[in-house]
């Protein structure tokens, strides 16, 4: 799979000459070449470290879907994306993958060098979809997935910018009072031998404690080192399982986690199932879309459950209420409708209708989430800001005492 740099050269200019018209105004050939170049190394130098934004991987995975629903061959689909692509990442990346699938190699473990670009979850898909035949549809549910999960972190934006502004502007009228406003008072009570209220001396020992480089200096490195340290924690099994059991407890946000996570799960395999997986092979590809440990545990003791011969539904049942932390991952109504899909034999169908509801479930969840988010930074930067305030104004308002005396 990896390239040398000298091959990488070799195929540029290769295709560089035989496509005149990438040259534009007046741009050179060489330089439009040595562009090329320089932007082909990152993707083929460091193929497990290359990212792209999120609308590009999201339009690559559309055009794709369109183009193979159309009847091109893969191979074919994605030169043809490769050329109308703009100059960059994942320009690169295409073509690199068209080059691999053409040796021979499986898409899926194409996709699987650039780890960084696509997911193991995007990748089970691909590769249950060539077992199936139908990779068209499968990467139109992962496009539909890809927009859901843009729009979702966009809302979450949007919810956060209007206390951000507030934050910042709160930061530099604070500093303003600090470094500006507050010592000169100070001169005041001092030349008049008063002391400062209890609050004001507080704020102002605040300060001069972040003038003092030492000082600042061993804060920083004992936060940088701590972030180091709850960093490698939360690699390890024990973190992981601490940081997912508040993700899925925490009230408001753990219903949305763990709406979206059902969402996707029954999605999947509605997808796989009614394309012809076997469902053994869904279920895979679930636990691997799901980074949760608790919906891991889930899904592979679900799947142990299956070979043993339960039925889905039993499994998931025995499986849901083995541990604590995942009595309440899977609701009851869902098992029940699971139950009902398998003994009519509509199991895709069931999970379509289960993925449609918990999505509205979803973006109601979501309303929820960015509708607390916003008064609860504001109460937050509301309480932080009128201590401060309070600190500020009180010598203020006790000058024309102090001033008589």
């Amino acid at each position: 799979m990896s390239v040398s740099a000298t091959e990488t050269t070799e195929k540029v200019d290769f295709t560089g000459e035989r496509d005149p018209t990438k040259p534009t105004g007046s741009q050179t050939q060489n330089e439009h070449l040595a562009a090329w170049s320089q932007a082909a190394v990152p993707a083929q130098r460091q193929p497990y470290t290359a990212k792209v934004k999120q609308a590009e991987l999201i339009l690559f995975t559309t055009q794709l879907s369109v183009m193979l629903d159309s009847g091109v061959v893969l191979s074919e689909a994605l030169d043809a994306i490769a050329e109308q692509a703009e100059q960059g990442t994942l320009k690169m990346i295409i073509m690199d993958v068209a080059e691999t699938v053409k040796s021979g190699e499986n898409f899926s473990k194409a996709l699987a060098d650039y780890p960084k670009v696509f997911n193991p979850m995007f990748i089970s898909m691909v590769k249950a979809s060539e077992a199936s035949g139908k990779m068209a549809e499968m990467l139109n549910v992962l496009s539909g997935y890809l927009n859901f999960e843009a729009e979702t972190r966009k809302r979450i934006k949007g919810a956060l910018t209007y206390p951000f502004i507030m934050a910042i502007m709160a930061v530099v009228a604070t500093g303003t009072l600090m470094f500006f406003v507050l010592p000169r008072f100070m001169k005041i009570y001092e030349a008049r031998g008063a002391s400062l209220p209890k609050i004001t001396q507080v704020l102002v020992g605040l300060s001069r404690m972040m003038g003092d480089l030492q000082v600042m200096t061993t804060v920083v490195t004992v936060v940088i080192l701590g972030s180091m340290a709850l960093y490698y924690w939360a690699g390890t099994l024990a973190g992981r399982r601490m940081i997912d059991f508040i993700k899925i407890r925490t009230p408001v946000l753990g219903t949305m986690f763990i709406d979206m996570v059902v969402t996707r799960s029954m999605r999947i395999m509605a997808t796989m199932v009614n394309t012809g997986v076997n469902l053994l092979d869904s279920i895979e590809v679930m636990q691997s879309s799901c980074e949760n440990y608790y919906f891991q545990q889930l899904w592979a003791e679900t799947d142990e459950k299956i070979r043993d011969g339960y039925q889905l539904s039993e499994s998931i049942l025995i499986s849901a209420g083995s541990e604590a932390g995942r009595t309440r991952l899977i609701a009851p109504g869902i098992i029940q409708m699971l139950r009902a899909g398998e003994k009519s034999g509509k199991l895709g169908e069931v999970c379509d209708k289960i993925s449609v509801f918990y999505e509205k479930k979803l973006e109601a969840s979501i309303r929820s989430v960015t509708a607390l988010i916003e008064p609860l930074m504001i109460a937050i930067l509301g309480a932080i800001i009128g201590t401060i305030a309070i600190a500020l104004l009180l010598p203020v308002f006790r000058i024309s005492s102090v001033i008589a005396h």
